[in-house]
């Protein structure tokens, strides 16, 4: 129960992080781009990656701090550093057919998932 509320805070912190970047890069660079987004996303893959290798690596690296910094903060600042690390992982250990149906599924998944979420809301709400 203790970590599961460490998680939550830690997925806290990752959501106001996100939100106060947002608000950043909002007022210094142009909205056509999705610039926030893309900066979450290219930092929290860094992220991620870097803190499952330094647990890892390093002996006494705690299991309960992998999850609040990965899960948690991560998961609050952004969801696509697992999919990236997930997809890296099967890349690099040989697993490319399935590297590649990820991204694939998850890609073109999310697009149609999406546009169908949109289109849905707009037929119901004008």
């Amino acid at each position: 129960m203790q970590r599961l509320i460490w998680v939550c805070l830690a997925g806290a912190v990752g959501t106001g992080a996100r939100y106060l970047l947002g608000l950043w890069v909002g007022q210094r660079f142009d909205a056509q781009f999705p610039v926030a987004t893309l900066i979450v996303n290219v930092v929290g893959c860094f992220l991620i990656a870097a803190v499952i290798q330094t647990s890892i690596q390093v002996s006494g690296f705690s299991p309960s701090l992998r999850v609040i910094l990965t899960t948690g903060f991560m998961g609050g600042l952004t969801t696509y550093s697992a999919f990236n690390y997930e997809t890296t992982h099967l890349w690099l250990s040989g697993a490319r057919r399935l590297a590649l149906l990820n991204f694939g599924l998850t890609t073109v998944g999310c697009l149609v998932s999406g546009a169908l979420g949109l289109i849905l809301v707009r037929r119901l709400f004008g």
